[in-house]
């Protein structure tokens, strides 16, 4: 497995394309080893320089994968070449259609009650043979209303999504104690799964626009996200970077 390299603060796993990504993911479930696996995008990038504990988690991720334009540019000022966007809403479908073939069972945890049903529902669906184990929305006030339902459901493969910084947070923090081995940190992937959020065209996604189109859906959400954001994680690589190179 490739080691990780170094983007400012934050460890991250580079692959040339998502085949070798998901082979190094399949590795873990193949060894029934533990994965916790997290995807860095320039929002948790921002987050984890104001939240040391974050950032201590993302870099303790057995797996860390690359999502968006943002950290691609952001590598590259650090001297790494990203080939491919390894986001999970790509990803977690081909991780899941192994699922099905192993005969491995998932849980969905997050978004509302009515959106991860509909996620269940269609996944079921769309890809043959996979087994849903369970779900839960991700509205709940303690852990302890969920956490026994995932370990009694049997579940090989737990999806959070509720959003970072909080899905990496709910999987640390219940790292000893949940059952299902395979751990992934799934941001939106339940709501566009339910069929209730659309994603945008693959010309979009091409072309790395695919923050435009949710940014034009969601303008009052996603513009300070989009717009602010991307400025402050330049800010943010650019001033790490130059850090770096004075503690040389």
């Amino acid at each position: 497995m490739d080691k990780k390299k170094k983007i400012g603060n934050i460890y991250m796993n580079v692959f040339s394309s998502k085949k070798e990504a998901l082979a190094a993911s399949l590795s873990f479930i193949a060894r029934k080893s533990k994965l916790d696996l997290f995807f860095l995008n320039d929002y948790g990038f921002n987050i984890a320089q104001q939240d040391g504990a974050y950032r201590k988690i993302l870099n303790q991720a057995g797996l860390l994968l690359n999502d968006g334009i943002g950290i691609k540019i952001g590598a590259r000022i650090w001297g790494i070449q990203l080939q491919e966007n390894l986001n999970g809403t790509d990803l977690i479908p081909l991780l899941l259609t192994h699922a099905a073939a192993e005969n491995l069972s998932v849980y969905l945890l997050g978004s509302t009650e009515q959106n991860v049903r509909l996620a269940a529902e269609h996944l079921s669906q769309s890809i043959g043979g996979l087994k849903i184990a369970g779900c839960h929305h991700g509205y709940f006030q303690s852990d302890d209303e969920v956490v026994p339902a995932i370990n009694q459901s049997g579940a090989d493969i737990l999806l959070v999504g509720m959003g970072m910084p909080l899905q990496e947070k709910f999987i640390a923090r219940n790292h000893a104690s949940l059952r299902p081995l395979t751990r992934i940190a799934a941001g939106g992937f339940i709501d566009f799964a339910s069929g209730m959020k659309p994603r945008a065209p693959k010309w979009m996604r091409k072309l790395n626009l695919e923050w435009l189109y949710r940014m034009c859906l969601e303008p009052r959400r996603m513009w300070r996200r989009n717009v602010i954001g991307h400025a402050q994680f330049f800010f943010h690589v650019i001033r790490l970077k130059l850090k770096a190179g004075r503690d040389a």
